[in-house]
């Protein structure tokens, strides 16, 4: 399981686009903290500080403890939903969902491929990797960090399943355990399509017209 990380955070009253656009300009960031048994809260964090530790995190599965002023203890988070801007850089809004100790969770966890396949180092094969995260439920306390899959083992031809995953007692996997997460295969050749021919266009001689009252030579006979 990762540690928690701390993040601090200021109240807020104010609610609105009006409000979200002043804190903006202040290089604050609106947030709202919610969960079961309580009610949302508005909260502001430091723009910066957000979009460094934002970088620097697995955002799906970190558990952040938010250092509320005003508040005794920190308040165990996951980040739910992070509103960014459409066209450029910058970050307009996070909601934190709050967790509660002994509660089941649900998150997405990355997975990782471990070692090079004997397929890809001796045969050249390509590793194709088709999942990258795991959806999992399980209490705050058994969040994997990561998954990680060694595939050194696998020839062409050969792949692993969800069902391959064993995270241990106390931590189900939400996804279907007969998808594939990763395989080996020989790479694909591409074939360059023929060109069809291009016919010649052969120019055909103009017809001389004979003069009013000439035969023209070759012609039917009257």
């Amino acid at each position: 399981m990762k540690k928690s990380i701390e993040l601090k955070a200021l109240r807020r009253t104010d609610t609105g686009k009006g409000a979200a656009r002043k804190l903006r300009a202040q290089g604050r960031l609106p947030a709202v903290i919610y969960g079961k048994d309580m009610e949302a809260r508005g909260i502001s964090l430091d723009l910066q500080e957000a979009e460094h530790l934002f970088q620097q995190i697995a955002v799906e599965n970190t558990i952040l403890d938010l250092l509320v002023d005003g508040e005794k203890e920190p308040i165990q988070t996951l980040i739910r939903e992070i509103q960014a801007l459409p066209h450029k850089p910058g970050l307009l809004h996070v909601d934190f969902l709050r967790i509660q100790k002994g509660v089941a969770v649900e998150v997405e966890i990355p997975v990782s491929l471990e070692g090079i396949p004997v397929g890809v180092r001796e045969s050249g094969g390509i590793l194709e990797q088709l999942i990258n995260e795991l959806r999992v439920k399980c209490i705050p306390s058994m969040i994997p960090e990561v998954v990680s899959l060694d595939v050194t083992g696998l020839a062409i031809g050969d792949s692993l399943h969800v069902s391959d995953i064993d995270l241990g007692e106390g931590v189900g996997i939400l996804v279907d355990t007969d998808r594939t997460v990763c395989s080996v295969h020989v790479p694909k050749i591409e074939v360059p399509e023929e060109e069809e021919p291009v016919e010649e266009e052969v120019e055909e001689e103009p017809v001389e017209e004979a003069p009013a009252g000439e035969e023209v030579p070759g012609g039917d006979e009257e």
